[in-house]
């Protein structure tokens, strides 16, 4: 049995014959349209300024009524009678067309083939309505490209959420406060290079095919290079590469890449996002936390005009300055564990169990630290906050702190109950370096895990000399979460992934 799209769509290519049999081409190659929508909107708008406003007369326009040519999607039509209204949606925004009288016998025969959802370019002159909506009396009407799908019902309210994440086109045409999204998050990235750019970074571009995959705790994608017959990781991080510039001379450097890392999907994880690192020489964690609550305080400004935002229940305020807790400080504080007084693993997973923890007992301390991070400290952090001095095993790349060994200078900044930012003063020992590697990849193996091989030429450029520097990470699609007040990571990627559909 048919069913009633497969019938709709079937009508439409019905329709694309008797267009084609006109001798009409309903995908031609260009069209030149002089205003997007919103421009001819502000044009019209322009000349009412200038004098009274234009009406509609019995036979036509004033002559002087501005003329405009527009392109877009058809995504309304309302035929009444002699004439048609129908409403055109282009990236900027919409304009209702008339469409009857100035057309002429062939173009009244194409605009019964015009359908919802197709693209079209209209020619004519702006006026307003009874009703003052802004409109084209349309002389000139092209079809630009047959939609053969008709759109979602209720276009403009798709809400079907694997249907808006699998078919993003589509719910880019449904629903525009979507399009809007993504509109702010370019204008966020923008803002963050303009901030880098002027405190004098160079933005750079490290490889994403790596032989080793290194700078985060993470699983990686693998893949194989078959002219080399040898096997590369998409990267978990760019920070080797970065510091290798450091080390080149480069004292101020950023990337902002994709990040791939093959671990669990929830809303504040995706394995392909995006990251924004940065390195500078001869700072330490504590510019690098001056530079990021100035950073996000500055781009909410420029972008939404306050650096006051609504996330969920919450107005989040991200002037500086942040508030700073210490690491032990906060999980004593909302779980009561005091990790200073469990010293190794079995003695902390025992306290843990006591709180009815289900805890993996493979897991190292440095791991069971960041669970009792992630369940009990993270959502408690609405507010920006910085989390400092994370101890020594949890931090392979971090520099320890002078006056205790067991500690690194490290931070993780949180907002809207997440973590936004991880930072470091970098560890540019060479020889501390490689001991802690040995060390992570020691317990990566008690652990049962995949364990990768050292960067080998990593440690070799350190040996040529690192300066003091402070690095630092961003997830910038959990920052656009935070600014565009969305619960979820796939609300802000435009194409997540998504277990095949079968």
């Amino acid at each position: 049995m048919t069913s009633r799209l497969e019938r709709i769509a079937q009508q439409r290519r019905q329709k694309l014959d008797r267009i084609r049999t006109r001798g009409i081409n309903p995908y031609p190659h260009r069209y030149h349209r002089s205003h997007t929508t919103q421009e001819a909107v502000a044009l019209l708008k322009q000349e009412e300024g200038e004098r009274e406003t234009l009406t509609l007369r019995t036979r036509g326009l004033r002559d002087s009524s501005p003329s405009v040519t527009v392109a877009g999607r058809i995504t309304a039509r309302r035929n009444m009678g002699k004439i048609t209204f129908m409403d055109l949606r282009d990236s900027s925004g919409k304009i209702q067309l008339l469409c009857g009288e100035l057309l002429d016998v062939d173009q009244n025969q194409i605009l019964k083939e015009i359908d919802i959802g197709d693209i079209i370019g209209a020619s004519g002159r702006l006026f307003r309505t009874k009703t003052k909506e802004p409109t084209i009396a349309v002389s000139d009407l092209t079809l630009l490209a047959k939609s053969l799908r008709p759109l979602p019902e209720k276009w403009h309210g798709l809400s079907d959420v694997d249907t808006r994440y699998r078919q993003r086109y589509l719910d880019l045409i449904a629903n525009t406060e979507v399009k809007e999204t993504f509109q702010v998050r370019s204008r966020i990235i923008t803002a963050i290079r303009q901030f880098l750019n002027q405190r004098g970074f160079l933005e750079v571009e490290t490889p994403v095919l790596q032989p080793s995959a290194g700078g985060a705790l993470a699983l990686p994608f693998i893949t194989h290079h078959h002219a080399l017959d040898q096997d590369f990781y998409l990267r978990i991080a760019t920070e080797l590469h970065l510091k290798r510039l450091i080390i080149g001379g480069f004292d101020k450097v950023y990337e902002l890449g994709r990040i791939f890392r093959n671990e669990g999907i929830s809303t504040k994880h995706n394995p392909e996002f995006t990251m924004l690192e940065s390195y500078e020489a001869y700072a330490d964690y504590n510019d690098v936390m001056k530079m990021l609550e100035e950073m996000v305080s500055n781009i909410s400004q420029q972008v939404l005009g306050t650096d006051k935002i609504k996330f969920g229940d919450n107005i989040i305020k991200f002037k500086p300055p942040w508030q700073r807790l210490s690491l032990r400080q906060a999980i004593k504080e909302y779980s009561g564990i005091d990790f200073d007084q469990f010293p190794d693993a079995d003695s902390l997973r025992a306290e843990m169990l006591k709180l009815k923890m289900e805890v993996d007992p493979q897991k190292d301390r440095g791991r069971l630290i960041d669970e009792l991070i992630s369940t009990f400290v993270e959502p408690n952090l609405m507010q920006p906050t910085f989390l400092l001095d994370y101890p020594v095993e949890m931090s392979p790349l971090a520099k320890v702190k002078p006056d205790d060994d067991r500690l690194v200078e490290r931070f993780e900044a949180f907002a809207g109950g997440m973590e936004i930012a991880n930072a470091f003063t970098e560890l540019n020992d060479p020889i501390e370096q490689r001991q802690r590697f040995l060390q992570q990849q020691k317990e990566r193996e008690a652990e049962g895990e995949m364990v990768e091989s050292i960067d080998e030429d990593f440690l070799l450029a350190l040996e040529y000399g690192m300066p003091p520097t402070g690095g630092l990470g961003v997830g910038i699609d959990r920052l656009v979460m935070l600014l565009t007040n969305q619960q979820s990571i796939r609300e802000v990627i435009l194409f997540p992934q998504l277990r095949e559909k079968t």
